[in-house]
């Protein structure tokens, strides 16, 4: 399957971005998926995670509260719904698919990753 991350961009801290993944070459509903980032000179860190039916959510310590991870199957596309950005968050943001029976929430887990997109969060 090919992943296309988008929707990054420059927004003030306390505010939000939408991120979507569109997933195309293969059945999207077989894949759960996962959201990561890489903040400059640091490791790929898992941000949320999500079935493939969308029934079970699962996220980081740092984001849980602030950030929604969903899919709309009939759309091949994923979400990731932050709110209240903190500077800290600015990293660019991966999506990742895994097979349906893992949680995306490792980067072994995942199978396929989309190219990025840069979120960045100015104080």
């Amino acid at each position: 399957v090919q992943l296309q991350a988008y929707g990054g961009g420059l927004v003030q801290a306390g505010g939000s971005l939408r991120l979507s993944c569109a997933a195309s070459g293969r059945t999207f509903s077989n894949y759960a998926m996962g959201w990561f980032r890489q903040a400059p000179g640091k490791e790929r860190e898992f941000v949320a995670a999500i079935s493939v039916r969308g029934g079970s959510t699962y996220y980081a310590d740092s984001v849980k509260g602030r950030f929604t991870i969903s899919r709309v199957n009939a759309k091949n596309t994923a979400y990731l719904q932050m709110n209240s950005l903190k500077p800290e968050d600015t990293a660019v943001y991966y999506c990742a698919a895994g097979s349906a029976t893992v949680v995306v929430t490792s980067t072994t887990a995942s199978k396929y990753w989309g190219q990025g997109t840069l979120v960045t969060v100015s104080s």
